[in-house]
């Protein structure tokens, strides 16, 4: 049954994308040839959307406690910001601007789906410093098209028009860009869209249109690297961008002059900027320049594509680490790494990719985070779909995932290994400090913006106005219960000689209690006590 073009259809549209993408991904990534041949669009595309699914669940996630619902402004801005922050690649960073361009129309309430799509591929040429046809964007001109001929009253028979017509569009690319062609295959962008546009058929209609048949004339693409211009630049450069438009209309000249590829989306002081380039610190630069550059990504083509296939390991960890000191502790001691940066918690995809990366039959997974507890669950469930044996370890805090990959014993079995690494993460006692950013009560009383918060299990247990001061109340409040051993975390840029000291009032106070200092970490300081 057809349903309104509301709130709760972008939602079900999220969710039904994400699926399929999730079904398709493989698929996508084995025919990706253009403009790269990196075999990652599906994975992008996939990543994009989670990202916007997850801004959709939060919207309505904050209405959980009221009476009242979301309306469909509010979820397509959601929806669009989410794939805005969260594009990756340079088909994940188009659909960004499509699904933008959408909430625009969306948004204001002047135009149904047709005008929607119509002005989403328009947003998305746009975007895009020299479209080329036989991509994403051929595909989003064709069901727009399609969808306006199909008449502007009529959500349902909108977009199914404009479904029909990007399938047949899609089957035109290799005609159109002689890289397709060579290869036998269609573009990977145009199938991840079309895959999109399937969903929010069923989330408008009620019922899932027909499975197209496979996107490959022929079943495998042998050598994509062959397919590549040997000649292209070697990095692909990603970043968040926060400036006005006079300064992006600037980057966007700089940018060009420097590489190709290049997309710039996004708008109202917040932009997603991809490019190809050969200097990746130059395109970097140009960011600063033009404004506050952040999650800035930067990958080198080729190691991406020529990477050789390796055998599979019985056993690998995956562990979710929040700073770069710490990364490398954990990969000297043989796992595969997830950095979560301040503010950024990685996706469920994420997770998913390192699980895949790690390349095993059987995978303990270290999320480190008691708010990514759902996060990891997720991504364990889906590796599982795809045959891996995953333990997931509860951990809360990386000096938790320390002290689990410490005890670590590839050599043992499965399940006894897991047991051991359990046994030592319960075992330790974790506090953190961080420092408060507005004032808000706690359960130790109300805080200040700029006091030094001491976390205990994750309650806020101390609040001061010294680091080291507070550190040594955390210590000696988690040390009343008994410890044998205290590992400190401390950030790269930790005050000169607090390391030092911590450790001369743990050896002063508590004598057979011994301490390990590790640098590196994203807080101002974890703590850990087995």
């Amino acid at each position: 049954m057809p349903q309104p073009l509301d709130a709760l259809a972008v939602r079900t549209w999220c969710s039904l994308a994400l699926e399929a993408l999730g079904r398709e991904r493989e698929e996508i990534d084995a025919i990706n040839v253009y403009p790269v041949a990196d075999g990652d669009t599906g994975t992008n595309l996939y990543l994009t959307v989670e990202s916007a699914a997850r801004a959709v669940e939060a919207v309505f996630a904050a209405y959980e406690t009221g009476s009242d619902a979301p309306g469909l402004a509010d979820a397509v801005r959601a929806m669009a910001h989410g794939a805005l922050i969260g594009a990756r690649g340079n088909s994940g960073t188009i659909l960004a601007q499509l699904l933008r361009g959408m909430a625009e129309v969306l948004g204001e309430r002047d135009g149904g789906a047709a005008e929607a799509l119509r002005r989403a591929a328009e947003s998305a040429r746009e975007a895009v410093a020299h479209p080329v046809e036989g991509t994403i964007l051929s595909v989003a001109s064709a069901a727009a098209e399609a969808a306006g001929a199909a008449g502007a009253g009529d959500d349902a028979t909108a977009v199914t028009a404009a479904y029909a017509r990007a399938c047949s569009a899609l089957e035109e690319t290799p005609g159109q860009l002689e890289v397709l062609g060579r290869a036998g295959v269609v573009d990977a962008g145009g199938q991840g869209l079309l895959a999109v546009l399937g969903a929010l058929v069923e989330a408008v209609t009620g019922d899932a249109p027909a499975a197209r048949p496979s996107s490959r004339a022929h079943p495998v693409v042998s050598a994509t690297a062959d397919l590549c211009d040997e000649s292209g630049p070697a990095f692909e450069v990603i970043y968040l961008l926060e400036a006005d438009d006079a300064a992006v209309t600037r980057l966007r000249s700089r940018l060009d002059g420097l590489g190709d590829s290049l997309v710039v989306v996004g708008g109202d002081g917040l932009w997603n900027v991809h490019v190809h380039v050969d200097d990746a610190g130059a395109a970097v630069e140009a960011g600063v320049e033009a404004g506050r550059p952040y999650r800035i990504r930067i990958t080198h083509f080729a190691a991406a594509e020529h990477t050789e296939p390796r055998e599979r390991v019985q056993r690998a960890v995956v562990a979710v680490v929040p700073g770069e000191g710490l990364a490398g502790l954990c990969a000297e001691a043989g796992a595969t790494t997830v950095l979560a940066r301040p503010g950024e918690p990685p996706a469920s995809g994420e997770l998913v990719e390192a699980i895949r990366r790690a390349h095993a039959r059987e995978v303990v997974l270290l999320p480190n985070d008691f708010d990514l507890r759902h996060t990891a669950a997720a991504a364990a469930e889906q590796a599982r779909d795809e045959g891996v044996r995953v333990a997931l370890i509860p951990t809360r805090s990386a000096v938790q995932g320390i002290a689990a990959l410490a005890v670590h014993e590839p050599d043992r079995r499965f399940d006894e290994d897991v047991v051991a690494m359990t046994s030592a993460a319960g075992a330790t006692r974790y506090g953190e400090l961080a420092v408060a950013e507005r004032q808000s009560f706690t359960s130790a009383g109300v805080c200040q913006a700029g006091d030094v918060l001491g976390l205990i299990e994750g309650d806020v247990a101390v609040i001061g106005a010294d680091l080291a001061t507070t550190a040594e109340t955390v210590l000696d409040r988690m040390l009343s219960a008994g410890g044998e051993l205290v590992t400190l975390v401390l950030p790269d840029g930790a005050a000169e000689g607090l390391a030092d000291r911590l450790e001369a009032h743990v050896r002063s106070g508590y004598l057979a209690v011994d301490t390990v200092i590790y640098h590196g970490g994203g807080a101002p300081l974890l703590i850990g006590v087995e």
